[in-house]
């Protein structure tokens, strides 16, 4: 396949990743409580979240957090671990999902946040569950061609409203099986904040590599995950078949370019036991090399890639081969190795 889709970048290095997680844990035993009634009436069983999705809980911000100030908080911790100033950046890419309005971007409030100067350029790159994989080949070009030499992408998620909502509407009088089947991937969601700061390797050594990656499309499935504020309606069938059939056509043509067989890490996408397990013997992986977190923290959308990752740090050597990857409603997939 030709065009842009594989990308390989020359000069760019991962300096830091930065986590902010909601001090308030909300359980699957707890949501299975508010949904007791509805559950019973339709007749099925409790604890379908942790059996089928495996996710235990998730996490909600305290009264005096919010999306914003916490991924703001998550960038002067990302600044502040690459030893980079404020003054220095060049570009902030926002890539949440999460928006409290249509405009202007959600990436205003982080650059005035965190002092950025007025040269940075800022923008939000809107793009489901891989925003935080885009911002990142976006700003690697950027680092490249030599238009700005440090970036930061950033992500903050709020599934608080989302959660309730559904709750609500599946508590109706009303409401069907099929009714509940469609929003369940909903339950799932989770809340978090990262920022990431890129930079130009051959400034810092001890930096860990972006190397390039794939990104393929299958927009004939462009409506079986749609979601808003009010909810997430979610066609599970039609969205693991269609995502595991593009992972294993972009796994199979990222092979004239890449070797991913024997990576040390793949830090997917957090979604659910299902669907690891489905990219695990697609892709013929280790499983013992995906680490997982969404049995603690739920689908935290684009911020679950860097959350992870940056769980995974301190396990991680120099030289060690790490191959971020997932599948976002649309659908998209995107992979991009790292050396750490």
């Amino acid at each position: 396949m030709n065009g842009n889709a594989t990308s390989k970048h020359q000069n760019v290095a991962l300096l830091s990743v930065a986590t902010v997680v909601p001090d308030v844990v909300t359980t699957s035993d707890e949501m299975d409580n508010r949904l007791a009634d509805t559950l019973k009436r339709l007749r099925m069983p409790r604890g379908l979240l942790q059996r089928v999705a495996g996710v235990h809980e998730r996490r909600r911000w305290a009264a005096d957090q919010s999306f914003e100030s916490a991924a703001i908080a998550a960038g002067e911790k990302a600044l502040a671990e690459a030893g980079i100033s404020a003054s220095d950046i060049g570009l902030i890419i926002n890539t949440s999902v999460t928006r409290p309005h249509l405009e202007p971007s959600v990436a205003v409030r982080m650059h005035h946040g965190l002092g950025l100067p007025s040269s940075a350029m800022n923008f939000d790159i809107a793009n489901a569950c891989l925003g935080f994989i885009n911002g990142m080949n976006v700003a690697a070009h950027m680092i490249d061609s030599g238009q700005i030499r440090y970036a930061m992408i950033i992500d903050g998620e709020d599934a608080d409203e989302v959660n309730d909502n559904t709750i609500d509407r599946l508590n109706r009088p009303e409401t069907k099986r099929s009714d509940f089947m469609n929003e369940f991937a909903s339950l799932t969601l989770g809340s978090g904040a990262a920022a990431a700061i890129l930079g130009p390797a051959d400034s810092h050594p001890s930096g860990h590599r972006i190397l390039g990656g794939v990104t393929r499309a299958a927009t004939q499935f462009h409506d079986v995950c749609v979601g808003s504020v009010n909810g997430m309606y979610t066609d599970t069938k039609a969205l693991l078949k269609g995502g595991m059939e593009l992972v294993v056509a972009a796994w199979q043509e990222a092979k004239e370019s890449w070797s991913w067989t024997a990576m040390d890490r793949y830090v997917m996408h957090q979604v659910s036991d299902v669907h690891t397990s489905a990219i695990v013997k697609a892709a013929k992986l280790d499983r013992s090399k995906v680490p997982t977190t969404y049995p603690r923290y739920g689908n935290v959308g684009p911020a679950s890639i860097p959350i992870t990752l940056a769980e995974q740090s301190s396990t991680l050597a120099p030289g060690d081969r790490v191959l971020l990857m997932g599948v976002g409603s649309g659908l998209n997939t995107s992979m991009m190795e790292i050396t750490w």
